[in-house]
C-alpha cells in the first residue's frame, strides 16, 4: 500500500489555503495546515478539523519551523491591500523571512517546495497581456511595495536556493482569484461588489471603471497549483496561473448587479496610488507545461460566490439577533 504523502501548507487557513487543504485531503494525503491567523480563519477549515489526516499548527512563518513533510506549499502572506497595508513591515517579513524559513526547511528535508507568488510582481505593466518573461514595473517605495517587492524578493530566494543548493522549487504567479471563503472586508473588488450589492449599498468603483482585471475561480486556481507541484522537476516556473478572460470594473459591476438582482447604484472614487490599470495573464506556459486552462466561466463562479456571501450575511444577521 502506498504511503500517504505528508504535505505542509503554510497559510492553510486562508482563502486559497483552505481550498488547497480540502483538495489535497480529498486526494488521500495527510495535510498539515500552518497559520498564525493574521488573515486566516478557523471557520475556513472547521469542516476539516475532525479528519484524522488533517493537523492544524498555529505558527508564524517568520519563525523557523521543525515539521516533517514530503512537500511544502508556501501560501503564507496577507494578499489584499487592506490586509497587507495594515502592517506593511510584517507583510515584508512574512514574504522574505517566511520564504527563507520555508526554503531552509525544504532544504533540510530534501523536498520540493512551491511558492505562491503573485501577478503583482508585474506592477502596473507596460506589457499586455503579461508573460513570465516580463520583469515588471513596480514602485519600490509606494504603499503597495511591501507586498509587491516582498513577493519579488521571495521569488529571488526560491531561484537562488534552486541554483545554489539544487533545491526542487515551483513558483506560481497567481492572478486575481475569487470564490467562497473570501473575507467580506478584504477590500478585493469581487467581494466588495458582492457585499455592496447584497446589502443595497452603492457599488464603489475606483477610477472611471475602465481598468481591467482577469478573474479566476478558486477551484481552477487550486488545480493549477496542484498540477504545478506534480510537474517534472525541471519545470520550476515562474508560471502564470489565472484566467485570461479580461473584464473592466464596470463590466464586473454590471454582472454582479444582474446576478444579485440588486438595485445598488454605482459610485465612482479616485483611483488609489499605484493601482494597476490592466491585468491579464498570458497562460501559454501553463497550457503547454501543465496542461492547464481554467474551466469555470465568470458568471458561474460569481453565482457560487454570491450564494456563499448571501449565506454568510444571513448567518451574521441571525447571530446578531437578541437571544
Amino acid at each position: 500500500m502506498q504511503r500517504r504523502r505528508r504535505i505542509l501548507i503554510t497559510g492553510g487557513a486562508g482563502f486559497l489555503g483552505s481550498h488547497l487543504c480540502e483538495r489535497l485531503l480529498g486526494e488521500g494525503n495527510e495535510v498539515i495546515c500552518l497559520d498564525n491567523f493574521f488573515t486566516g480563519s478557523r471557520g475556513n477549515i472547521r469542516h476539516l478539523l475532525d479528519d484524522p489526516w488533517f493537523d492544524l499548527v498555529r505558527h508564524d512563518v517568520t519563525e523557523p519551523m521543525k515539521i516533517e513533510a514530503d512537500q511544502i506549499y508556501n501560501l503564507a502572506c496577507p494578499a489584499s491591500p487592506v490586509h497587507y497595508q495594515r502592517d506593511p513591515v510584517q507583510t515584508t517579513k512574512t514574504s522574505v523571512h517566511g520564504a527563507i524559513n520555508v526554503l531552509d526547511l525544504a532544504r533540510r528535508l530534501g523536498v520540493r517546495v512551491l511558492q505562491a507568488s503573485t501577478s503583482e510582481v508585474y506592477g502596473d505593466p507596460e506589457v499586455h497581456p503579461q508573460t513570465e518573461s516580463y520583469w515588471g514595473r513596480v514602485n519600490p517605495v509606494g504603499p503597495r511595495s511591501c507586498y509587491d517587492e516582498g513577493k519579488r524578493c521571495a521569488e529571488t530566494l526560491f531561484f537562488d536556493f534552486n541554483r545554489q543548493y539544487a533545491l526542487p522549487i515551483k513558483v506560481a504567479r497567481i492572478f486575481n482569484t475569487y470564490g467562497p471563503r473570501m473575507q467580506p472586508d478584504d477590500g478585493r473588488v469581487v467581494s466588495n461588489f458582492i457585499v455592496q450589492a447584497l446589502t443595497g449599498q452603492p457599488i464603489t468603483i475606483f477610477g472611471d471603471g475602465s481598468q481591467t482585471r482577469s478573474f479566476c475561480y478558486v477551484d481552477d486556481l487550486i488545480d493549477g497549483l496542484v498540477r504545478l507541484m506534480a510537474s517534472p522537476e525541471e519545470v520550476t516556473g515562474p508560471v502564470n496561473i489565472g484566467n485570461p478572460s479580461e473584464f473592466s470594473m464596470l463590466e464586473l459591476a454590471d454582472q454582479v448587479i444582474a446576478l444579485t438582482g440588486s438595485k445598488s447604484a454605482i459610485q465612482f472614487r479616485p483611483l488609489p496610488q499605484d493601482d494597476p490599470r490592466q491585468r491579464q495573464p498570458d497562460i501559454a506556459v501553463a497550457r503547454a507545461q501543465l496542461g492547464w486552462v481554467p474551466q469555470v466561466p465568470l458568471a458561474t463562479g460569481l453565482e457560487r460566490t454570491i450564494d456563499y456571501f448571501r449565506q454568510l450575511l444571513a448567518d451574521a444577521t441571525h447571530d446578531g439577533l437578541p437571544r
